[in-house]
């Protein structure tokens, strides 16, 4: 991590190198960098002395967040000079267990890599990076003329280019892109293909007949994610937790997280079946055993110079790109005979595609539409449905309460976050039941006799063809680094695993993340970028086993409702008609 602090003097004379360790270690801004707080802070001294020495001896900062390593730079700049605080975070030191990988966990890394993105100058300048506004992108026409037919392949080359209009000469930037026609409630995701020089193509099945239209996204520059990636290299602590200690009258608070430096006595949570790990410094009055509740502590942004401004809305960050030339065609109806188009850069492979406001899978079960209650009763008759995960799962019951009059919620007096949640129809046996995931989780107070991890609950169900289990994971898991997701899915893999051989008529459904609405804060705690990777590893890690999966990720960029990390309605509606699909499937399908 860098930090900068700028000290300016009244001439250009420079200090000496002796005095600045004193100068520096007087300074009242000290005291920020030992909380890992930003510490950009221009400070006026009177001081002429002179010398030439620009670096100082290694300095060891330690505060109750984390250990710090800093080496300190002095660059002369005018009259000023930058000082370069160089920290090493305490993710990145050996007593944090998750740094050592397996080479099937280094394989499953390497094989979702993304490309390499530039160094980013501080204090940044947006003039070489990437500008939606100056981009394009040209629907490649037919290959020998003609015109576009169902089944056909349709191609489109997007040419970024930086805010002085220069093209780009690298990759790793977050393009999305989708087709769709507005009037059809027709849509589909395109793949985008990174040619590493600066252009992409976006490829895509043409499904429907009349009017498609392209949109094309930048989501996050490559530079932008350069940040993103540094922050979660150096600085996963950003989000920090607490928990209160309580014993008779007396209490204490202390920080929580997956990984602490031992600069204090620690309480050990590990789970003793899953290995997850999680420590809490322990109170100087009280026993680990006197823990009562689990919470979000805050969050730190700290960013560099003007780094906040690679990650502006409606300028550099999910803002659309124009089309130099039209930005749609039309589709005809297949020919009997007629050649297929098909993309010389990928073979696009969607999970399916919304007409007419319904989504249609393109491999796996045929979706049906549930769109009375009576249906979704019928189906649900003698069923239990688990759901386990974050609140976009809790979206799920909430849909299911609100959609089925005879669907009561019994009162668990749980918080209306975090759960647990459950409700009953008496007279068609339907149980359904939400529960939250274990920390790291940002909700408000969980007592911790609620902390259950997905693996446990598992490992406790007897399952059977009358048992629905649908896990949704990964929103709370963005600020850490990857292998920390890695490992919880791996033990809800196994999990799984457990319970499909002992009971291999149930029915698991894996929902996978969405794309989302995004400011500043969203960005730096639970960007799309952070959410691509994990959904990458989810697939990953579950692929091959007798699941089923809800492509969340899918649905909510083909439809034209905007993104948000709680989909609206229709999308949901979609949604819980794939699970309910996969639950009744009719002969006919």
């Amino acid at each position: 991590m860098l930090l900068d602090v700028q000290l300016c003097w009244q001439s250009c004379q420079q200090v000496e190198n002796s005095n600045k360790l004193k100068i520096l270690q007087n300074l009242p801004n000290i005291k920020q960098l030992q909380k890992h707080k930003p510490a950009h802070i221009t400070y006026q001294s009177n001081s002429r002395n002179s010398s030439t020495a620009s670096v100082l001896q290694p300095l060891t900062l330690q505060s109750s967040h984390q250990q710090l390593k800093a080496c300190l730079i002095f660059t002369p700049i005018s009259c000023c000079y930058v000082i370069t605080v160089q920290m090493v975070s305490y993710f990145n030191i050996p007593f944090c267990s998750h740094q050592q990988l397996s080479p099937e966990e280094r394989h499953l890394l390497d094989s979702i890599a993304w490309p390499e993105t530039p160094h980013v100058p501080i204090p940044v300048s947006l003039n070489t990076t990437s500008d939606p506004a100056h981009s394009t992108f040209t629907i490649l026409p037919v290959r020998g003329g003609g015109q576009w037919h169902v089944g056909d392949e349709l191609e489109a080359l997007i040419q970024l280019r930086d805010f002085q209009g220069r093209p780009k000469q690298f990759g790793g930037d977050l393009v999305i892109a989708r087709l769709h026609d507005q009037t059809l409630l027709a849509g589909v995701a395109g793949q985008v293909v990174d040619h590493l020089n600066g252009s992409y193509t976006a490829v895509f099945p043409l499904l429907w007949e009349g009017r498609a239209q392209v949109k094309v996204t930048l989501v996050h520059s490559s530079e932008a994610i350069t940040v993103l990636r540094r922050l979660t290299m150096e600085q996963p602590g950003r989000v920090y937790f607490k928990s209160l200690f309580r014993s008779g009258s007396v209490s204490e608070t202390t920080v929580c997280n997956v990984c602490l430096p031992p600069t204090h006595p620690l309480c050990n949570y590990t789970d003793l079946h899953t290995g997850e790990p999680w420590f809490c410094y322990k109170p100087k009055n009280l026993r680990c055993d006197t823990r009562i509740n689990h919470y979000k502590g805050g969050f730190m942004q700290n960013l560099m110079a003007k780094e906040d401004t690679l990650f502006q809305s409606g300028i550099n960050m999910k803002v659309s790109i124009h089309a130099s030339g039209s930005d749609n065609v039309t589709v005809l109806p297949k020919e009997q005979g007629q050649p297929e188009v098909r993309s010389s850069t990928v073979k696009p492979e969607p999970a399916g595609y919304y007409y007419q406001g319904a989504w249609r899978a393109l491999r796996g079960a045929t979706v049906h539409q549930f769109n009375n209650p009576s249906a979704i009763s019928q189906c649900l008759t003698d069923k239990v449905v688990h759901l386990y995960g974050d609140s976009t799962i809790r979206q799920w019951f909430e849909y299911l309460n609100s959609v089925l009059p005879d669907l009561k919620e019994f009162n668990l007096h749980s918080g209306r976050q975090n759960g647990p949640f459950m409700s009953v129809d008496l007279a068609r046996n339907i149980l359904v039941k939400f529960r939250c995931h274990a920390p790291p989780l940002r909700f408000s107070s969980i007592p911790t006799s609620e902390l259950h991890y997905i693996a446990n609950e598992l490992d406790r169900l007897v399952g059977g063809s009358r048992t629905v289990v649908v896990i949704g994971i990964w929103s709370h898991f963005s600020t850490f680094p990857i292998v920390v997701y890695m490992r919880r899915l791996q033990s809800i893999r196994r999990a799984v695993l457990r319970l499909l051989n002992r009971a291999p008529s149930t029915l698991v459904v894996i929902r996978t993340a969405n794309l989302k609405a995004l400011m500043l804060y969203e960005t730096l705690t639970n960007s799309d970028w952070y959410s691509l990777q994990r959904d990458k590893v989810l697939r990953a890690t579950f692929k091959g086993l007798n699941v089923r999966l809800v492509d969340a990720w899918e649905m909510s960029l083909a439809h034209h409702l905007p993104h948000s990390l709680h989909p609206q309605t229709p999308i949901i509606k979609n949604m819980i008609d794939i699970v309910l699909s996969y639950t009744c499937p009719q002969k006919n399908g």
